[in-house]
């Protein structure tokens, strides 16, 4: 099997906020054992910054906030990370592979392309690769904003088979384990719905930039794409083992559904910020939903929120409930004076609110 498996901040760092040398050994002694299993393995590190820091003579508490400076020091921290990584796969004869990439590389075909064709031939070479953004030339607009949705679009331009979310719980549980000490483990999720992902929370630790929504979120990605998630707690014994071999209790599993969307629609599905809705009317909800056709004005019913063209929105049926995700083709000053108009009555007779090429329905 191919495996892409993600390791936060959280789960490489000590109390301190240092890298961790101990974290990063055993998760390279179980890659070693996938590997003489006959499976690839493909990693998503973060700790640029908190490798970085140290360097610098910086401690977890003085960690700046400005972009800029995160940016340098993750430049400085991002070589001894992966010298962190060398070092533990050298202990079993691996070699690790060092790949930045920004969210461009998933939305530009050619570059979808090149990364995909680099990442085959490490494998190919017997390389790891030890994946991460590249933080130091990352756009502040244009960034993943955390390694969990990374993973899952690495996971689909690899064509893996799972996804292994590694953090500091062992799942996801069905209360807060903070506030509910009986609070149970989630074994299976078949369908990722606003239930779950209120069940997820918010953010993560202070250390790190995700937390259970973002793996939550990245799970739906992957699942979108045809690959099975599991998230579970990085320091379990066998973690990744028992994770690729789907025994159960390792943590929380996310099924891989039978479609897999192409990696742009990933991409505007799930990883984009919504900057306003589209309430549209049944008509409208008919062509998406079972014509695959782009949304036009005339069934536009109302415009909500502040959004420029090529801004993600999501469309609703009057009901408020989300139909589709898409980029919009005019702005919403534009787009409400188009409401309701049929494309003859408009002065370009295209009438299109979002095309159907920038468009995913969602269940």
């Amino acid at each position: 099997m191919r495996v892409v498996a993600k390791l936060g901040t959280s789960s490489l760092t000590d109390e301190h906020g240092v890298i961790d040398q101990r974290a990063l050994d055993k998760v390279g002694a179980e890659v070693a054992q996938l590997r003489d299993a006959g499976h690839e393995v493909v990693l998503v590190s973060s700790g640029a910054v908190a490798s970085g820091l140290p360097a610098l003579g910086l401690t977890a508490e003085q960690r700046p906030k400005d972009a800029r400076t995160l940016q340098a020091i993750s430049a400085v921290g991002q070589a001894r990370l992966v010298q962190s990584w060398n070092d533990a796969l050298a202990e079993h004869g691996l070699v690790a592979g060092q790949v930045l990439l920004v969210p461009l590389d998933f939305m530009v075909r050619t570059q979808y392309l090149q990364a995909r064709a680099t990442l085959e031939r490490l494998l190919e070479l017997g390389v790891v690769p030890v994946v991460n953004e590249n933080d130091a030339i990352a756009d502040d607009e244009i960034r993943f904003g955390d390694n969990d949705r990374m993973a899952a679009l690495v996971s689909h331009l690899i064509r893996a088979d799972v996804l292994v979310l590694l953090t500091d719980t062992p799942g996801l549980m069905d209360a807060d384990p903070r506030l509910e000490p009986g609070a149970s483990l989630i074994a299976e999720i078949v369908e990722v719905d606003h239930e779950l992902e209120s069940l997820a929370g918010g953010a993560g630790t202070a250390r790190g930039s995700g937390g259970m929504a973002s793996k939550l979120a990245a799970a739906k990605m992957a699942s979108w794409s045809g690959v099975r998630t599991v998230i579970a707690a990085a320091d379990r014994p066998q973690v990744l083992v028992d994770a690729v071999e789907g025994r159960p209790g390792v943590g929380t599993t996310v099924v891989a559904q039978d479609r897999r969307l192409p990696a742009r629609k990933l991409w505007i599905a799930f990883a984009l910020p919504a900057e306003g809705r589209i309430v549209v009317d049944d008509g409208a909800v008919r062509a998406l939903t079972r014509g695959g056709r782009s949304l036009l004005a005339a069934g536009v019913v109302a415009v909500e929120g502040e959004f420029a063209a090529e801004d993600a929105v999501e469309i609703v049926d009057r009901d408020g409930a989300v139909v589709a995700k898409g980029l919009a083709k005019v702005d919403s000053a534009t787009l409400t004076a188009m409401a309701g108009r049929s494309s003859e009555e408009l002065f370009d007779h295209s009438g299109e609110a979002v095309h159907r090429d920038d468009l995913v329905v969602l269940p």
